[in-house]
């Protein structure tokens, strides 16, 4: 009795969409790497037969994270969290660098990303500091706590150089908010956002005078109020001094291909067989499917080996190819499901530590989904961000597994039915 209660309090209504998911994931990796020299289904040299093992793996790794007394993970976060940063420094003298980044170890010919693991790790340490605090984080000093927690990851995939993993850390902003961090920082890091692409696409100058006018226009609105003008005048100063940094900030710390990806973005350079090939292609690839797609396996674009590296990064684009806007929203909408899903039942945990780690889980998701799909259509700069139980990688997709099923874990042991 006692195990068949133990099995029913897991939510299978998330478990069921990342079946769904990794599923339709591994149908679309298989037409997009399917090959003339192919053997089946259950050829393991291609790159599908491949990911049928990373798959068929996981379910060994779900079990296993299922296996552990719920407990631990609570117990052990820190723990977990320094092992796993130690796993990223020891990148810096035994890793194996692929494509100009040093995230791998090579194990027999098997190369394992560590930065795709740490995500979860940092959750859990960032969950457990959170709860153990037992207090909102409206506190300067608990916002540093919180800071360092996420930063030290962050900073450390940087240097790989990975900035694309590392700017997955900014979605535990997230978690943070719904447990008290003041909502000023979302908009401080929006408008430093926009104030950055505003100058990258205008310049200075008239972002400045855009600056002066909107500080104008509030100060004359709030006049009733008496603000102080000070005020209003050190942080329009603070934006124009932002403004006129951007420049070098852009020119010193970006590299040059992260200049030529923003540059074509902002529509300043038209390269379609250059630093834009891949998008360029997978936009073509996308429009061409139409509503309902041209059908599995006989998308032109993705059969003509037009996308480069479609299996992994640009998996979206084989999913609008070929199963055109229907097959795509049916992707979004399961994706909403289980981001909202999650977020639905970190509402319902019975302490903060399931809370955090639930909310970290979904933010983290949202923000690999969000940003994936924006690059693979030519709404952001290509920055190399997997899209969760799609892209090729064993490492990706144990990584999210792990994530996801130990709040599945954790949700289990709270879990209560009418």
């Amino acid at each position: 009795m006692a195990a068949s209660k133990s099995y029913v309090r897991f939510d299978w209504l998330m478990i069921f969409i990342f079946i769904a998911l990794v599923a339709m994931g591994w149908v679309n990796i298989y037409s997009a790497s399917l090959s003339d020299s192919a053997k089946g289904f259950f050829d393991f040299d291609q790159i599908y037969g491949k990911q049928m093992i990373w798959i068929g793996l996981s379910v060994i790794i779900i079990i296993f994270v299922l296996a552990i007394e719920s407990k631990f993970y609570e117990r052990f976060a820190s723990v977990i969290y320094i092992v796993s940063l130690i796993s990223l420094v020891g990148l810096f003298v035994l890793g194996k660098t692929i494509a100009g980044s040093t995230s791998w170890y090579d194990f027999g010919g098997v190369s394992i990303q560590p930065s795709e693991f740490v995500k979860a790790t940092t959750a859990l340490a960032l969950a457990k500091y959170v709860s153990d605090i037992q207090t909102n984080m409206k506190d300067l000093k608990n916002q540093l706590g919180a800071l360092i927690i996420i930063a030290l990851p962050a900073v450390l995939i940087i240097l790989q150089p990975d900035p694309g993993s590392a700017l997955i850390y900014a979605a535990f902003v997230f978690p943070l908010y719904r447990e008290g961090l003041h909502g000023v920082y979302l908009l401080l890091g929006l408008f430093a956002v926009m104030l950055f692409v505003s100058t990258l696409a205008f310049g200075a100058v008239w972002v400045a005078v855009g600056v002066v006018l909107l500080t104008g226009i509030l100060f004359y609105r709030n006049r009733r109020k008496r603000p102080s003008i000070i005020k209003y005048i050190l942080i329009a100063v603070g934006c124009i001094a932002f403004a006129f940094s951007v420049s070098y900030i852009f020119n010193n710390v970006f590299k040059q291909h992260h200049r030529d990806r923003f540059n074509i973005v902002l529509g300043k350079e038209v390269d379609a067989r250059g630093i834009g090939y891949n998008t360029n292609q997978s936009e073509i690839a996308i429009s061409n499917g139409g509503w309902l797609g041209k059908g599995w396996t006989q998308g032109t674009q993705t059969k003509g080996n037009f996308v480069p590296e479609q299996h992994t990064d640009y998996i979206f684009s084989t999913v609008g190819e070929e199963w055109g806007f229907l097959g795509s929203m049916i992707v979004v909408l399961l994706f909403v499901a289980l981001i909202t899903r999650i977020i639905y039942r970190a509402e319902k945990q019975k302490n903060q530590f399931g809370r955090v780690y639930g909310y970290s889980v979904a933010a983290i998701l949202f923000l690999h989904f969000f940003v994936n799909i924006g690059m693979v259509t030519g709404i952001f700069p290509t920055v190399g961000i997997p899209l969760p139980f799609f892209s090729y990688g064993g490492s990706a997709l144990w990584g999210f597994t792990i994530l996801l099923f130990i709040f599945v874990k954790l949700d289990g042991a709270n879990y209560h039915y009418a």
